[in-house]
């Protein structure tokens, strides 16, 4: 038996202030907010998938590493949304690959923890924004 049809059901997300992560993903970012196991763990939903924005305990040293793409359908929309908010992102967004089908654009930007995290949307060439980067 292996993980051909197994689904991500949660991910660990290390932050190393409790208060300061979990607003930044419930007001800053905007994931609904499930539960909260203060003072190390707070769960929020994100496309069916549970988010663990969790302290790593004394003694331990989190590990970073795996970036988050979050998928939307407007990128510009919520980046700009997102920005206003105060998320400092690396770059506008901007294509980062081209096929006959469709467009791929990323827009990159970090956690207060600098967990690495992203948009990004897949757009049909006639429907692009005209912002292009």
């Amino acid at each position: 038996m292996n993980l051909a049809n197994a689904k991500v059901g949660q991910l660990l997300i290390p932050v190393d202030d409790f208060e300061k992560g979990v607003a930044f993903y419930r007001d800053i970012l905007g994931l609904p907010f499930l539960f909260a196991a203060p003072p190390q763990m707070a769960f929020f939903n994100c496309g069916g998938v549970r988010l663990l924005v969790g302290v790593t305990p004394p003694g331990q040293k989190p590990q970073r590493g795996s970036a988050i793409y979050f998928q939307v359908s407007d990128i510009h929309a919520v980046f700009s949304f997102l920005k206003h908010n105060g998320v400092r992102f690396l770059a506008e967004p901007h294509v980062v690959n081209r096929t006959p089908k469709s467009e791929l654009w990323l827009a990159e930007f970090t956690d207060p923890d600098a967990n690495q995290l992203a948009l990004m949307s897949e757009v049909v060439p006639g429907d692009a924004p005209s912002r292009q980067g």
